[in-house]
């Protein structure tokens, strides 16, 4: 399991250290791409494997299945953890999550996502706002 929220730095070359706690789950290889809310989504290689079939067995025909597999596969590329336990995030990824220095890496059980501090601390607190409607209409989900 992923679980935990940490605060980290990028370095000047766009390297981000994984939290210790995470490292042997990403030993094997991992993946990284756009994610949803312009954060990024981490996955260990075998829980991509689980997501990527699933995207593409999406119906071609519908253009909601077509934008949103090509959000998560289109974006995605290998990364692989260096001796320090960094991953390097390219740039186009950097982008699209608004990262600069601080980043917060959130565990998420399957996941990971990385987030600019600032963007995460603004949707923490909106979402922190909204708790007791999420938790009554996830009531009605069954959970």
């Amino acid at each position: 399991m992923l679980l935990g929220e940490f605060k980290h730095n990028l370095d000047i070359k766009g390297r981000m250290a994984i939290p210790a706690k995470f490292r042997d789950k990403l030993e094997a290889g991992a993946i990284i791409t756009r994610g949803i809310d312009n954060c990024l989504f981490v996955f260990a290689n075998n829980e991509w494997e689980i997501l990527a079939k699933k995207l593409v067995a999406l119906p071609l025909a519908q253009a909601n299945s077509r934008a949103f597999a090509r959000l998560m596969l289109a974006g995605a590329t290998d990364v692989e953890l260096d001796n320090q336990g960094r991953i390097l995030i390219p740039d186009y990824l950097r982008k699209y999550a608004g990262l600069s220095k601080a980043v917060v890496v959130a565990g998420l059980y399957n996941r990971i996502e990385i987030w600019d501090d600032a963007a995460w601390t603004t949707y923490k607190v909106k979402t922190e706002s909204s708790s007791e409607e999420i938790a009554e209409k996830l009531g009605e989900l069954g959970i």
